[in-house]
């Protein structure tokens, strides 16, 4: 795993470079996915290449705890945008009736703007932090936590990232943690897809698992979701 990660920091100095980039910026939630992405980047190009975004939106204070926890244990820039009253604003705006996941996609989409703003202001490139897990089921935004310029991580099982958060020093605590969107109390990601990530890990390296309803939904997750992982449709004459 450490050679994978020392090649992972290559292609990241590689893409940086052919971009003539000065950096990447990324959102920091407080998880996993995105602590090993910022340590990524600052064994790679170094703390002063590297700047992190704190990005609450009517957000569990604890996220934002863990995401300092990081920022302290590896010296990474960083910067807080509270985006609560900006996301108000916007639902005020257009009007209408809007359920759960609409709003919940508009926080990542109102995320991924912020995330270009300052980077284009320093000439960096935005790295995305999703994972394999993530990608292959198509749990995460469409233009929104996927709208970015580099995927480092999106070949990283979740276990291997767990993997890579020891090797990489991640704080305990966020290694530990249940993954989760920090959509409200108690939410995770596990008990919104309706099965474990060890489960979904499994499926997608052996191509069978035990559990058949798991089975299933991951097969209708991977199958709905696929728009988001191709090029969008352009006609042609």
């Amino acid at each position: 795993m450490r050679n994978i990660i020392d090649q992972c920091e290559q292609w990241l100095r590689d893409e940086v470079e052919k971009a003539h980039a000065s950096g990447i910026v990324l959102g920091l939630s407080g998880g996993i996915d995105s602590s090993v992405l910022a340590a990524l980047g600052v064994e790679a190009l170094g703390r002063e290449r590297v700047l992190g975004i704190i990005m609450p939106c009517h957000s569990i204070d604890e996220d934002e705890a863990d995401a300092r926890l990081l920022i302290e244990a590896l010296g990474v820039n960083f910067k807080r945008v509270d985006l609560s009253e900006t996301f108000d604003l916007m639902l005020k705006t257009i009007g209408g009736e809007f359920n759960s996941l609409v709003k919940s996609n508009l926080k990542a989409r109102l995320r991924m703007v912020t995330l270009y703003a300052v980077a284009q202001s320093k000439n960096f490139l935005v790295c995305g932090t999703s994972n394999r897990s993530e990608y292959e089921t198509g749990y995460f935004t469409k233009f929104g936590d996927s709208g970015v310029d580099l995927m480092p991580l999106a070949n990283f099982l979740k276990r291997d990232i767990r993997a890579m958060a020891k090797l990489l020093n991640v704080p305990e605590k966020i290694i530990t943690k249940a993954p989760s969107a920090g959509l409200y109390e108690g939410q995770t990601d596990e008990g919104d897809m309706g099965f474990s990530y060890d489960t979904l890990d499994e499926y997608l390296t052996t191509g069978s698992i035990n559990d058949e309803k798991a089975r299933e939904r991951i097969d209708v997750m991977r199958r709905r979701s696929e728009h988001k992982r191709k090029p969008i449709p352009i006609f042609k004459f």
